[in-house]
Order: C-alpha cells, then sequence, then structure tokens
C-alpha cells in the first residue's frame, strides 16, 4: 500500500493517470483509469514489478579498452541490502539505446522505443520495461539533444550527416532513419543520397534492408558493393593477416590464381544484394600494389556474376576525382527498374526467419538450435515479441567462421 501511494500521487476528484501509467495498467489487463477505481489486488500488481535479478538483461556502457569489466559483481555495498549479483559493461556502441536512436523516426518515436525496451523479467516471466519502471520519459530528456544529426563536410566540401553507431555485428549496424530523411530532403528530388549500411554486404546489407528499411518506409535505388583484390585474395585461401605482422608477398604482388580462388565470395556477396531486388554496382577499391589485370579480372566476374556495374574506384588516394565513373555507374543503376522487396514477413515464426536468414544470406542448411535456446525462443513468442524482425550476430570473418 505504502508503495503504490509513493508512485500514484491520490488526489481527490477523477483525476486520470498519466499516459506511462495507463500502458502498465493496460499491460497488465487492468481497466481502471483512475487511482481510485483499482482494486488493493490490482493496486498490488500495478507497484510492485517483482524484479527476478537473474533476468536482469541492461548493462552499463562505456568506452575503456578495458576487459575486466567485461564481468564484475554489483550490489556489494552494505546500503544495496544484500542485492548482488553478477553484471557486465558494454561498450557505448553496444547498448540498445543507440539502437533504437537510429531507428527512431522523430522525438515522440524514440520515446516510445526507449519505454519498451525490455530491462528484465519478473519472477511471473512477464517483460519489465523501461515504461514500467517509470523512467521513460527521463531517458527521452538525456537523449534530446544526441536525436540531432552532427553535420559535417568531406575535405572537398560535400555535406556529411554524422548520426549514431549501433555496433554492427550485434546491432541493426546503420546510421539513422532521421539523418537519411533529413538528406534527402535537402537533396531534393533529382539528389542522391549515400548511406552507409555497416559490416559487409551479407550481415550489413541484410539488416539494413530487413530491418531500417521495414521501419522507415525508404526503399534504396541501387546498392554499391565495395570489394578489394587484397579482401578477395585472403578469400581464396591466400597467407593470414595480423595486425603489424605485415603483408605475405602474395598480397603486394600480382596472383591471378589465387585472386580466382576468391571470387566465388564476390559472386555470392552479389547474390545477397540483387535478392532484395536492388540494383548492385561493384565498387573495386584499389590499392597501389594492385595489377591492372588483376582489377580487370575482379571487375569482369562482377559483370558475369549479376552486376549492374562494376568501376575501378581510387577515391581514397584522389578523392571525388578517383570516383567519377563509380558515381555514374550509381546515378544510371538508380535510374534502373528495381522491385525492392523483404526477405521475410514479419507474421513468420521467429525460427522460421532464421533459417531463411541462414540460408538465404549464408549458404548454410538450417539453423542448429540447443534446447535451452529453444526454450528462449519459445518464450520470446509467448512474451508478444514474435511478429519482430531478426537482428543477427556473426563473426567477422566471413560467411561463416572459416575466414576461407
Amino acid at each position: 500500500k505504502q508503495w503504490y501511494q509513493r508512485r500514484v500521487a491520490i488526489t481527490a476528484g477523477e483525476k486520470p493517470l498519466p499516459p506511462i501509467m495507463l500502458r502498465r495498467l493496460q499491460k497488465l489487463g487492468i481497466a481502471g483509469k483512475t487511482p481510485e477505481e483499482l482494486s488493493p489486488e490490482e493496486r498490488v500488481r500495478f507497484a510492485r514489478l517483482n524484479i527476478d535479478p537473474t533476468t536482469i538483461m541492461w548493462n552499463r556502457v562505456l568506452d575503456m579498452n578495458d576487459r575486466f569489466l567485461r564481468k564484475v559483481t554489483v550490489g556489494q555495498s552494505a546500503t544495496e541490502k544484500g542485492m548482488v549479483r553478477e553484471t557486465k559493461w558494454d561498450i557505448t556502441v553496444a547498448s540498445e539505446i543507440m539502437a533504437v536512436l537510429a531507428l527512431a523516426t522523430d522525438l515522440s518515436d524514440l520515446k516510445s522505443r526507449i519505454g519498451r525496451i525490455v530491462v528484465a523479467n519478473s519472477v511471473d516471466n512477464v517483460p519489465v520495461t523501461v515504461d514500467d519502471l517509470g523512467v521513460t520519459g527521463a531517458c527521452t530528456a538525456l537523449m534530446r539533444e544526441a536525436l540531432k544529426p552532427t553535420l559535417m563536410q568531406t575535405l572537398e566540401g560535400s555535406p556529411v550527416l554524422v548520426h549514431a553507431g549501433p555496433f554492427a555485428n550485434i546491432a541493426h549496424g546503420n546510421s539513422s532513419i532521421i539523418a537519411d530523411r533529413m538528406a534527402l530532403k535537402l537533396v531534393g528530388s533529382e539528389g542522391y543520397v549515400c548511406t552507409e549500411a555497416g559490416f559487409g554486404a551479407d550481415i550489413g546489407g541484410e539488416k539494413f534492408f530487413d530491418i531500417k528499411c521495414r521501419y522507415s518506409g525508404l526503399k534504396p535505388s541501387a546498392a554499391v558493393l565495395v570489394c578489394t583484390v587484397r579482401a578477395l585474395k585472403m578469400h581464396g585461401g591466400g597467407p593470414k593477416v595480423t595486425p603489424g605482422g605485415g603483408l605475405a608477398p602474395e598480397y603486394k604482388e600480382e596472383n591471378l590464381t589465387l585472386l580466382c580462388e576468391g571470387l566465388c565470395h564476390l559472386t555470392k556477396q552479389i547474390a545477397n544484394v540483387t535478392q532484395f531486388g536492388t540494383p548492385c554496382v561493384v565498387a573495386v577499391n584499389r590499392f597501389h600494389t594492385d595489377t591492372d589485370k588483376e582489377l580487370e579480372m575482379v571487375r569482369e566476374h562482377a559483370l558475369k556474376n549479376g552486376a549492374f556495374d562494376a568501376q575501378i574506384a581510387e577515391n581514397w588516394e584522389k578523392g571525388g576525382e578517383g570516383a567519377m565513373e563509380l558515381a555514374r555507374a550509381v546515378v544510371k543503376a538508380c535510374k534502373s527498374p528495381s522491385n525492392f522487396k523483404f526477405l521475410y514477413d514479419l507474421e513468420q515464426p521467429l525460427i522460421s526467419k532464421m533459417n531463411i536468414i541462414v540460408q538465404k544470406i549464408y549458404g548454410g542448411e538450417e539453423v542448429v538450435v540447443p534446447e535451452e535456446i529453444a526454450e528462449k525462443i519459445s518464450n520470446l513468442e509467448k512474451q508478444g515479441y514474435g511478429g519482430l524482425p531478426i537482428c543477427m550476430a556473426k563473426t567477422h570473418l566471413s560467411l561463416s567462421c572459416d575466414a576461407t
């Protein structure tokens, strides 16, 4: 009773509860809208969250190179009343706040998304959200200025909007919807906006199409797939590259045989893009060690295996002048017919959506689901999260854990 009175200021008359509290009542299936309408039992259900400490999934974040923070124990102070538990620190870009910031369409949408973040489960297996904690407004207020994209420019004066950075191997890895919409408005109907889908044409591209495009309502006119001779040689079985170890001769000298062995990887990545119905332009990012024969081999292979066009890009060295042909190819691709489509329907079961991604993006047969994970998937669907898109996490190496 005291806890309820602390949360709800009971005043005379029929003053309704604030929206955040009404959302909790609706979630619990309680019909009342004013404090006086709630029965004693309903007041207990409303006020007590009954959080199961072992299910808390909200971690603190900090940008600090300290691996010892990956697993810590908190609650050891005498003032914490014995609430000792294991938790961890994440880097800032791994926070769910960063992911929802990039997907928000405006301040109201950001507030709604923050309110729906699940921080733990109750002892009765009911999701406990930021809304349930009653801190949605405070969290949104902290993020108010962060909702504004940062306007920067390239060395040649081209405008660049820098906004958000969700970790690409676990989050969706894309810049913000707000920045994209702002850029489209600024360039007008005849302009072009280039937005990045991080972490490769497999995981980055798939999550850009299936998550970001789904929530933004925007359809890409074309996609640019960037590759290098050096990386394709690595996929062809070249010597391992280690930081600070220097490059093997295979990467600095012409080796068409090794390059040819790795081109199958490029073929698959082109297919990954085009199956979404989007024209794919391949940009071969040229290093000074690449030979003309190697570059032409990549370009011809791309054109024979589904690319709309393929051009050599030297913009890292020559700036805009080095990407003129690539830009012309992209403009041409944007004007060509396209039939954008998602990889799966949201109504499909979670495991079915996972299988579609594994089969169509990574070339696997099916998802192997241990019993413990199967129970978690089933529980997510019971809690009402089965209709969400899949945010796949994977190794950074390649299409699989094998870099070759």
